[in-house]
């Protein structure tokens, strides 16, 4: 079993982090099974936010009698003190605990300091005061604001994206957060589904001893496939290698993650999907991705009122539109017949 402590935190996780985005997806009966599987393997870290729907309900309905065995992070996507108080709250009781682990800011624009307008901060520090938290986290998307909050020093963790299709800014971003003593949690270690073989990804996160991935699971295979891996980790063998080696030189650079922060679009076009699906259909394929409601989903596409939204909140700093057009472009060839290289 490979093991992780999150910076100057005590806490200890094996490297395979329940991410319970997925969850919300499926029933309250099959997410408890789900949920009480991967403890029953010792899986101990789970993370969700108070922005997955019914996530955090599930997660206290399947592991509240369990709770002092496991570490449990949510997240807020509050914008004010008191809006967080409101939602560390609803947390708390939904996940059926007195305390949270990992509280994290939700993926702000900015860093939050003490004494600042938005009081989030201040708010979260009073909690922890409290005993309500035990560690404040940050999640982001945006590089130099995750830089900022790293060297603030207020933060006990980062969550941001991170799999073998990292930029060297990211990996130097992994390196200041060891620097600094402060615990990395790395999500989309799968790249939002880009990456399909969850050896390789596995193999080269265990590379990085101060970096504890979070892989969504929303289907027992998968949670069957991350639990093999405890017992057995894969190793970065020349075979994984070459699979990573292909992957970067496909992927890596000017992609779209489907972090979907470009929504909603003002003529329903679905940026996250859209936006990525030469690799999608390629990569993942999917019945749906060629059906009729599929091609609905893409021809819309061609209504883009080229408003340039979704360039402003990208925090890739992606050209989106055009991203947009030659996915259609080459979606169309592939319906057709014409396979693009």
């Amino acid at each position: 079993m490979i093991e992780v402590t999150l910076g100057r935190t005590s806490i200890k996780s094996n490297i395979i982090g329940f991410g319970a985005l997925p969850i919300q997806r499926v029933s309250k009966e099959e997410a408890i099974s789900l949920l009480r599987k991967a403890y029953d393997a010792g899986i101990t870290y789970f993370d969700t936010a108070r922005g997955y729907s019914d996530s955090e309900e599930k997660i206290g309905l399947a592991l509240s009698d369990v709770r002092d065995k496991i570490y449990i992070a949510t997240k807020s996507l509050a914008q004010t003190g008191e809006d967080l108080n409101t939602e560390l709250e609803t947390s708390l009781r939904l996940l059926k605990t007195d305390y949270i682990d990992v509280y994290q800011l939700h993926n702000p624009a900015f860093v939050p300091v003490p004494g600042d307008e938005s009081g989030l901060y201040d708010t979260a520090l009073k909690a922890k005061e409290k005993g309500l938290i035990r560690y404040i986290g940050f999640t982001n998307h945006r590089i130099k604001v995750a830089e900022e909050a790293v060297l603030s020093g207020l933060y006990d963790i980062l969550q941001f994206p991170f799999s073998y299709l990292a930029s060297e800014a990211e990996k130097n971003l992994v390196n200041l957060c060891r620097e600094e003593n402060i615990g990395f949690v790395a999500m989309k270690a799968l790249a939002g589904g880009l990456i399909t073989n969850a050896a390789a990804a596995y193999a080269y996160l265990a590379g990085y001893d101060n970096v504890l991935p979070i892989w969504g699971v929303q289907r027992e295979n998968e949670l069957d496939e991350f639990i093999s891996f405890i017992s057995n980790p894969p190793h970065l063998t020349d075979e994984l290698k070459s699979i990573i080696e292909n992957d970067q030189s496909q992927l890596s650079g000017n992609f779209c993650r489907g972090c979907a922060y470009c929504m909603p679009c003002p003529v329903n076009i679905q940026i996250n999907n859209c936006a990525r699906m030469s690799q999608l259909i390629r990569r993942s394929p999917s019945s749906f991705w060629v059906s009729e409601d599929g091609q609905k989903m893409m021809n819309l596409i061609e209504e883009c009122i080229n408003c340039n939204k979704c360039i402003e909140k990208c925090p890739y700093d992606l050209n989106t539109p055009v991203l947009l057009k030659q996915n259609l472009n080459d979606y169309k060839n592939i319906i057709s017949g014409v396979t693009v290289i």
